[in-house]
């Protein structure tokens, strides 16, 4: 630490300062420090810390996989607001798996960690019951389950499918397919966008076709959306848009168009979900919702420190909902 604070011009203080996450320093005085750490490969002792104040200063987050890119780029952004707080990260991806999410909620790593952001994708509403009494601080993500017992910062799914699917009609789309559904009960951000794209439908008078409708029980990949979109076509049903559950579906959808003679979007009008990097470089580029996943990871990571701040129990649990933005680009036809 002494060689740090030399590093960067500052006290050891200012750097233990720093490295605990304590708010009240210059954003330039934060950026010396951790450059300083980054240049000397300072490692923090998370044992001797753990016994000198009974915090570790670092975190856990809980994803179903890391390769699923929408799951890798939200942990990137939350690694990059826990750095800005003084915190670092333990990223556990839970295998989409009951087992993997119920043992991300035991205690995790034998309290190497003081707290959790936790994105399930499995437990239910009725395992709500699972989230209360924690004796360390929850965020929850994602809409698979609701609580009023802890902090929650979720999406607008409902309404960014809506608006994905508006777009189509309003360029005159009437033949418009929905891949991502799933055969679960509780399928949560799949429910929430297959409602948006339907109530799109009826507004404009239009029912559901169920021809039109691309499953992907076997996850929201690439390879399931070319499948989905296969099944779609093979059915003999007239398509002249898409609306992808998540952009992986729908970069894999494009290439089965593509590869069967249909033009993007002179042809067929294709929209995503979740603004993932790759939207930006697919041919065509990808028009797609915004969830605002930098927001949510930033105002995850706040409550957490907050909440290690104050204590667990102080105030009431918050529920935050990012903005959306739609994302114009060359899959669909310029309004």
């Amino acid at each position: 630490m002494a060689d740090v604070a030399r590093q960067a011009g500052v006290s050891k203080k200012t750097v233990s300062n720093v490295l605990s996450g304590y708010p009240y320093i210059r954003d330039s005085t934060r950026e010396r420090v951790l450059a300083a750490v980054d240049a000397l490969g300072y490692e923090i002792n998370v044992q001797a810390r753990i016994l000198r104040s009974g915090r570790s200063g670092v975190i856990a987050l809980a994803v179903p996989e890391l390769g699923q890119p929408y799951f890798g780029e939200l942990a990137d952004e939350v690694l990059a607001a826990a750095r800005r707080q003084g915190l670092q990260v333990l990223i556990e991806p839970t295998g989409f798996t009951r087992e993997g999410e119920l043992e991300a909620l035991r205690v995790p790593r034998g309290r190497l960690v003081d707290g959790l952001v936790f994105s399930p994708a499995t437990l239910e509403q009725a395992d709500a019951h699972l989230l209360e009494g924690l004796d360390y601080p929850l965020v929850l993500l994602g809409e698979q389950i609701f609580s009023d017992r802890v902090d929650h910062v979720t999406m607008h799914n409902v309404e960014g499918a809506r608006a994905a699917t508006d777009l189509l009609l309003d360029a005159g789309r009437r033949h418009i397919a929905a891949l991502g559904m799933l055969h679960a009960p509780t399928a949560g951000s799949a429910t929430l966008r297959f409602t948006g794209y339907r109530e799109a439908l009826e507004a404009r008078g239009l029912e559901v076709d169920a021809r039109l409708l691309g499953w992907a029980d076997a996850g929201w990949h690439r390879s399931n959306g070319a499948r989905a979109m296969a099944a779609v076509l093979d059915s003999g049903v007239e398509v002249d848009g898409v609306v992808a559950f998540n952009d992986a579906l729908a970069i894999g959808a494009m290439h089965e168009l593509q590869v069967r003679g249909l033009a993007i979007p002179r042809d067929v009008g294709v929209v995503g979900f979740d603004d993932i990097e790759d939207a930006r470089f697919s041919v065509p580029t990808l028009t797609t919702i915004d969830p605002g996943r930098r927001e949510i990871a930033e105002v995850a990571v706040d409550l957490m420190r907050r909440r290690l701040d104050t204590g667990a129990e102080q105030g009431p649990p918050v529920l935050h909902v990012a903005d959306l933005r739609l994302i114009e680009r060359e899959s669909t036809p310029p309004r």
